[in-house]
C-alpha cells in the first residue's frame, strides 16, 4: 500500500489506496462555507475544500475548537489543513483537525503552491487567447467584427482570466476563455450543416454571449458572485456591454437587435437565467452550442479529476447523474468456443 504524500492533493486523498483514518497535511482553498442548523437546532458549517485536482465536502459542528475562526474566513481563502481521511455515504469527507489561514508571504515563499491550488484549463491560456483573437478576425461583417473587438478592448483583461461559473462548468481560472473558444471551434464545424444560420452573426454571438460574466464573478482562488452579479446577472450585464459597443460600431438596427437577442436568450430556459426563449436561427444555434459545451466541459473536467480506481464519478448536478469515467473497451475479443460434447 503506497504512502500518502506529505502534501496530498484532493485527488490523492480520493485514491483507494489512501486508508481511512490516514493523517494528512496540505494547502487547499476554502471554496464554500455555509452556516446551517441541524434538525436538533445545533449550528454547523457545511464546508467545501478544493485545489486544482478537485474538491470535497465536510461538516464542522459547533463544538469544533475552530468553529468560529472558520466561519469568519472569507470564501476563497487559502488554508493549510491538518486532518484525517474519512468518508460519508461513499464520498470523501475528511475530518478537519486544524485549519490555518495562509498569508500572501507564505504563499509566495512556497514554490509551486499556487499552481497546486489554482485550477486552470489543460490548454495553454495564451494559445487560447490567440485562437480567440483569430475568431474575431474571421468575422467578415465589419460592424459585427468591430462590435466584438470593442467589447474585448473594454473587458479583455478580465475575460482572459475569468471563470465561466461558480461551480457548474468551466468553473476555474481562464474557464470563460476556454468555454468560449471551444464553442467557436464547435460552431466552425457545425455551421456548414446549417446554411440557414448567418455565420458572422452566430460567431459574434458566441464570442460575446458570456461577456457579462466578467462583471458577475470575482475571486482569485474561488469564484463568487459580485453585487452586480447578484442584482442583475450576466445575461443583463452582457446585453449592456453588447448594446454599448454595437451602437459605437454603428451596427444597423436589425443586426443589433438580433445580436442582443442572442445574449438575452443563450441560457435556453427562463429557469436557467434566459430573459427570453431563442427565436432566431442564430439564437437557437448559439444556445444549443452553449449547452453542448457546458455539458461536455463538465464531462472533461470530471474525467481529468478521476482517479485510476474510479468507475463512476460522484453525481454531477449539471448532468443529473453520475458519469462512467472508464474508457470504452475498443479491442476486439474472440469468445472461446465451448468444448465439444
Amino acid at each position: 500500500m503506497s504512502a500518502t504524500p506529505p502534501q496530498p492533493t484532493v485527488r490523492d486523498l480520493r485514491a483507494k489506496d489512501t486508508p481511512a483514518g490516514a493523517p494528512f497535511t496540505g494547502a487547499y482553498i476554502l471554496r464554500r462555507c455555509a452556516s446551517k442548523t441541524a434538525s436538533n437546532g445545533n449550528p454547523f458549517l457545511a464546508v467545501e475544500i478544493g485545489d486544482r485536482t478537485g474538491s470535497f465536502n465536510t461538516t464542522l459542528f459547533a463544538d469544533h475548537p475552530q468553529f468560529g475562526i472558520i466561519r469568519a474566513l472569507a470564501e476563497g481563502s487559502p488554508v493549510r489543513i491538518e486532518g484525517r481521511v474519512d468518508h460519508y455515504n461513499g464520498r470523501l469527507s475528511p475530518k478537519l483537525l486544524k485549519l490555518t489561514p495562509l498569508t500572501e508571504d507564505e504563499l509566495a515563499a512556497t514554490p509551486g503552491i499556487l499552481e497546486n491550488l489554482v485550477e486552470t484549463p489543460p490548454e495553454n491560456p495564451d494559445a487560447l487567447w490567440t485562437e480567440f483573437q483569430s475568431c474575431i478576425d474571421g468575422i467578415a461583417h465589419d460592424e459585427l467584427r468591430m462590435t466584438v473587438r470593442g467589447a474585448m478592448q473594454e473587458i479583455g483583461d478580465a475575460f482572459r482570466v475569468s471563470s465561466a461559473a461558480v461551480a457548474m462548468h468551466h468553473a476555474y481560472r481562464h474557464g470563460l476563455l476556454e468555454h468560449t473558444t471551444h464553442m467557436a471551434r464547435a460552431a466552425r464545424a457545425l455551421l456548414p450543416v446549417y446554411p440557414e444560420v448567418n455565420p458572422d452573426l452566430a460567431m459574434a454571438g458566441i464570442l460575446l454571449h458570456d461577456t457579462g460574466k466578467t462583471i458577475e464573478y470575482e475571486g482569485a482562488f474561488s469564484t463568487r458572485r459580485t453585487r452586480k452579479g447578484i442584482l442583475q446577472g450576466h445575461v443583463v450585464l452582457g446585453y449592456q456591454i453588447v448594446r454599448k459597443h454595437g451602437l459605437k460600431a454603428r451596427l444597423n438596427a436589425d443586426l443589433l437587435e438580433r445580436l442582443e437577442h442572442i445574449i438575452l436568450s443563450h441560457q435556453g430556459e427562463p429557469e436557467w437565467g434566459a430573459a427570453v426563449y431563442a427565436a432566431t436561427p442564430e439564437a437557437v444555434f448559439v444556445s444549443m452550442v452553449d449547452n453542448l459545451d457546458a455539458k461536455m466541459g463538465m464531462v472533461q473536467r470530471t474525467l481529468r479529476q478521476a482517479t485510476p480506481d474510479d468507475e463512476f464519478s460522484e453525481r454531477l448536478p449539471g448532468l443529473n447523474t453520475q458519469l462512467l469515467v472508464t474508457p470504452p473497451l475498443t479491442t476486439v475479443t474472440t469468445a472461446t468456443p465451448p468444448p465439444a460434447p
